[in-house]
């Protein structure tokens, strides 16, 4: 049977665990990625962390016929995840997968040929300054036309919505091809043929120029999963045989706990601690 895109969401920063939730959940993940998700100083972020972890072994489990304790999951130097089973079939060893998560939502993207990349951002005003020395910091991650359709917004509302927007975009794209941080943002180029769009809705017409050369062989799925959190998807062609990239638009489908760990094993047993180190952690101030 033919694989499908995956697009999950999961409304992480709503999710109060029980102690049976967090114990069962961090006790589902590889021992070197609890650590990590243990070190977050405030219980937003680690909830957050642990999300997209579970979501990614759900995933890859379901979708490769792995089992679940089976799974072995690597970073590769720029931190982006993947799969590193060795024995797997050659048909597979296309799957590509890729989370994000910000704001209140952990975000999954997975395709079974062709390169995936994904980010989440949350519409906020800035914290600590105003939206013009906002942009002012951040005015060398945009080319002269981005800035132009963001500051063409008629409230600083919609400038920011805007803005964020082509960050996802650019976030995508850096995180489908693995190439970090260190991108040079202002080499992408993106630009927009739909401004307004509802939740729910996928958009696909984005325009994108790597060094002022159009890109047309990747394609961006845009979504807002409500109001504030908007989603872009980049998908790339096929790194096998360079077929173009998929057709199909697809919705996110938002997910429960129980529907995270639906399939879960655990790798080791519950560790009680585990809570109460939750338990101490700071809440986040939005």
């Amino acid at each position: 049977m033919r694989m499908e895109g995956i697009r999950l969401a999961f409304k992480s920063g709503s999710w109060k665990p029980t102690r049976q939730e967090w114990l069962l959940g961090t006790s589902c993940v590889q021992p070197e990625e609890k650590e990590r998700i243990m070190k977050f100083v405030f219980k937003k972020d680690a909830k957050s962390a642990l999300i997209g972890r579970l979501m990614m072994r759900k995933v890859l489990s379901e979708q490769l016929k792995i089992r679940y304790n089976d799974l072995i999951l690597n970073r590769t130097e720029k931190g982006k995840p993947y799969l590193a089973n060795e024995a797997i079939e050659p048909s597979l060893k296309n799957f590509s997968f890729n989370i994000s998560h910000q704001g209140d939502f952990t975000v999954l993207a997975a395709e079974p040929l062709i390169q995936v990349g994904i980010d989440v951002m949350k519409t906020t005003y800035p914290s600590s300054s105003t939206v013009p020395a906002f942009f002012h910091t951040m005015r060398k991650q945009f080319t002269a036309y981005e800035w132009q359709t963001i500051k063409s917004q008629k409230s600083e509302w919609k400038q920011l919505e805007v803005f964020y927007r082509h960050w996802c975009l650019k976030e995508s794209y850096v995180k489908a091809t693995g190439t970090g941080i260190g991108h040079d943002l202002q080499a992408l180029e993106f630009k927009i043929n739909t401004e307004e769009f509802s939740p729910q809705t996928v958009v696909c017409d984005t325009e994108f120029y790597l060094n002022e050369m159009e890109m047309d062989r990747w394609r961006f799925e845009e979504t807002k999963l409500d109001d504030l959190h908007q989603v872009a998807v980049a998908l790339g062609p096929s790194p096998k045989t360079g077929e173009d990239k998929s057709s199909s638009t697809l919705k996110f489908k938002e997910l429960q706990f129980i529907d995270v760990v639906s399939s879960a094993i655990p790798l080791f047993p519950e560790v009680e601690s585990d809570w109460s180190m939750f338990e101490s952690k700071k809440e986040k101030i939005q």
